[in-house]
């Protein structure tokens, strides 16, 4: 196969990222957009030395899976890279790619138990982060990157976002333009504003407005804040970020608040939480609250526990639980989310947790020895990138009688998961549809403490 030649295939199944995979003369061909059952015409783009990729042309034989799609932005942005499927196959999807995942790294099938989905998978996301910048023409524009570019897409209707916050952001812009606030031209590294960012508490329906800009100096700053206040009685704080690096990353280390106190709230399983624009805060709460509760579940926990609650960002899962253990540690690595996961503490009068800042693999050890502590159970919601090695070996020093372990990515999950099987037997496995549409999955496992390695008194 050479690049630019045309087949027609047929699809063979679906890959973890929804993409369709056919074959030619054995050489595996990932078509995006494709899905299994399908004959299809492409075209190839690339081919290495195992596989190829290739561009969908034209769909000759339509899966029974297959909807019109409902978003003009769809093809472009590259976010929902499964709208194009009916909502429950994509659930079968995520189920079989963890199950998938991790038979690969364990070397046997593992089953999910349970699959979580969504009653109403649209206008879900409680966080809006859109990019602001300059047309070709030389307009200011804001949207979502078209797919592999920096190349805004301007977007009439999300279908995930939530839609007061769309509304929020599209008068924002038009507030910009009216009143010459320039979007961030990434060539020229100049320009004043590069995100507009909203969050919102789906239960309190709080809204919190970041807008990060290039230059300290925000045009009518005053006066847009008074047009959103007025016009939102929604927005309870507005702050200002700074961000004039060179930079993929969003948010500067700066903020300034322009109305407000910095924070929104919002409730997850009863318990309110305060939000800044920096804190770590799922984006889709009312998925979150299947997920946390499942988890808990898994803990089995009676009110006796020591529980600890490893990168635990605003102290959520364990917030949530706290009424049900004895004591309560938790352990995170931004002093910021540390700094409210304590606020939250206080404001649920949540009186037997103790919250540290640093990171797991540095922090975990030196705390168990200065405390001296027997831990019954532990929860562990590590970033993509999973545990570091030497925070297993923590987790499997110490022995308690369960972990719970939240995974927003199942292949280090199932890196993860065989280092603990030294020790461990991985109980059930749920799947949770936090983020419909989407090939992303959150995943939570429990795993018991094998029965040789149990004190005789347990």
């Amino acid at each position: 196969m050479k690049k630019n030649e045309e087949y027609i295939v047929e699809i063979l199944d679906n890959g973890f990222q929804g993409e369709g995979i056919a074959k030619i003369d054995g050489q595996v061909i990932f078509v995006p957009q494709a899905i299994k059952g399908e004959k299809v015409k492409i075209k190839i783009l690339k081919v290495t030395a195992k596989v190829c990729y290739a561009k969908l042309l034209e769909i000759l034989e339509k899966s029974k899976h297959r909807i019109n799609e409902d978003c003009e932005t769809y093809a472009q942005c590259g976010g929902c890279n499964l709208r194009h499927m009916d909502y429950a196959y994509t659930m079968e999807l995520k189920k079989n790619g963890v199950e998938n995942t991790l038979k690969k790294a364990l070397g046997r099938e593992i089953k999910v138990n349970e699959i979580i989905s969504m009653t109403q998978p649209f206008y879900y996301r409680n966080k809006l982060l859109y990019p602001v910048g300059v047309s070709e023409k030389g307009e200011t524009v804001m949207g979502v990157f078209a797919e592999r570019s920096h190349r805004i897409v301007p977007v009439l209707d999300c279908k995930i976002q939530d839609r007061l916050a769309q509304k929020i952001a599209k008068d924002i812009l038009e507030f910009a333009k009216i009143n010459g606030i320039s979007g961030y031209d990434e060539k020229k590294l100049s320009g004043v504003l590069r995100h507009v960012v909203i969050r919102i508490g789906k239960k309190t329906n709080e809204v919190m407005v970041t807008l990060v800009v290039n230059t300290l100096e925000l045009p009518k700053e005053k006066e847009l804040v008074a047009f959103l206040v007025t016009r939102y009685k929604e927005i309870k704080t507005i702050v200002k970020n700074l961000n004039h690096k060179n930079t993929n990353v969003i948010f500067g280390r700066k903020n300034e608040i322009l109305f407000g106190d910095g924070y929104i709230t919002d409730i997850l399983l009863g318990k309110k939480f305060k939000i800044s624009n920096l804190s770590f805060y799922q984006v889709n709460p009312i998925q979150t609250e299947k997920l946390y509760a499942k988890a808990i579940e898994y803990a089995d926990l009676t009110g006796n526990e020591t529980v600890l609650d490893l990168y635990c960002g605003i102290g959520t899962i364990g917030i949530c639980c706290s009424d049900k253990v004895k004591k309560l540690l938790g352990i995170e690595t931004i002093p910021e989310a540390i700094a409210d996961a304590r606020k939250n503490a206080v404001l649920n009068g949540v009186k037997n947790s103790e919250f540290f800042v640093g990171n797991v693999e540095e922090t975990l050890p030196g705390l168990l020895k200065e405390r001296k502590l027997v831990v019954d159970c532990v929860f562990v919601d590590p970033p993509r990138k999973g545990c570091v090695r030497s925070a297993l070996e923590s987790l499997l020093e110490i022995e308690a009688k369960r972990i719970v372990y939240v995974s927003c990515n199942p292949a280090t999950l199932g890196r993860d998961l065989k280092v603990l099987e030294e020790k461990y037997e991985i109980g059930k496995v749920a799947v949770c549809d936090m983020f419909g549409w989407t090939s992303h999955v959150e995943v939570v496992s429990v795993l018991g403490l094998k029965e040789e390695k149990k004190p005789k008194n347990q």
